[in-house]
């Protein structure tokens, strides 16, 4: 089990689902984490349950502004940050693309694709001065597949698997680990919404086919430590039994 203790821990999308696991297990790890979401008072709640080793940063990731500001914020009370995890994504509405909406199609690149990228852009300065650091980017399978009625998803997903190669690419040498991690279908409300469009065969699986958020919580805590330098650069896989077991989930 790796251990954080004493490592600042910066994690979006953290006020439900995959993200407010994974603030639950880090803490649990010793980690003091930072959470950035829209909703601010479930994140007040979150924070009320872990305690002072979590702060509560309402922050929408599509405004670099506020996301400068969520990460100035830690830095000045948590110390350098050590660790991204960039969560935060939509995937509601999902339509075919002649159905599709503008507005809504641009907010899910505003926060699936431009999120991923203000996320980046706000902690690689402090990493690079203190010589290391590690960014955790949410995939998907969707990153390399294309899905009826998720244009949206897929195209951002495939996008933010380009950002983790590069971003490996420019700063592995610095110190710097940049790892996706694609979980397969979790049982969050975004599996929810899924199954009400009725769009593909992703929304007609069972409930049981999901895995738990605190399973891809406990990858993510994996991928911190030593296991996941391997998978620098690319996408770490929860759909195999293989790399379920490498992540201690097996």
């Amino acid at each position: 089990m790796t251990d954080l203790t004493g490592q600042t821990v910066v994690i979006t999308g953290a006020s439900r689902g995959i993200g407010a696991a994974t603030a639950r297990h880090f803490a649990g790890l010793g980690a003091r984490v930072a959470l950035l979401a829209r909703d601010g008072a479930a994140l007040a709640a979150l924070v009320g349950d872990i305690g002072d080793q979590a702060m509560a940063l309402p922050c929408d990731m599509g405004d670099w502004a506020a996301v400068a500001a969520a990460v100035a914020a830690t830095e000045a009370r948590f110390g350098p940050i050590h660790v991204l995890v960039n969560n935060a994504g939509l995937i509601d509405p999902i339509a075919r693309l002649a159905d599709s909406d503008p507005k809504n199609w641009d907010r899910v690149v505003d926060v699936n694709l431009k999120g991923v990228y203000h996320g980046l852009r706000a902690v690689l300065p402090g990493m690079l001065a203190a010589g290391g650091g590690t960014v955790l980017n949410l995939s998907s399978g969707a990153a390399t597949s294309a899905l009826e009625g998720w244009s949206h998803y897929c195209a951002t997903k495939a996008a933010v698997l380009a950002l983790t190669r590069c971003a490996d690419r420019e700063y592995r040498d610095r110190g710097i680990r940049v790892i996706g991690l694609s979980p397969g279908t979790v049982a969050t409300g975004m599996q929810v919404q899924i199954r009400a469009s009725g769009i593909n065969p992703v929304s007609r699986l069972d409930p049981s086919a999901h895995i738990p958020a605190d399973w891809v919580a406990r990858a993510l805590a994996y991928l911190c430590g030593l296991g996941g330098d391997a998978h620098r650069g690319a996408d770490f896989s929860l759909k195999t039994a293989e790399g379920r077991a490498e992540a201690g989930l097996s």
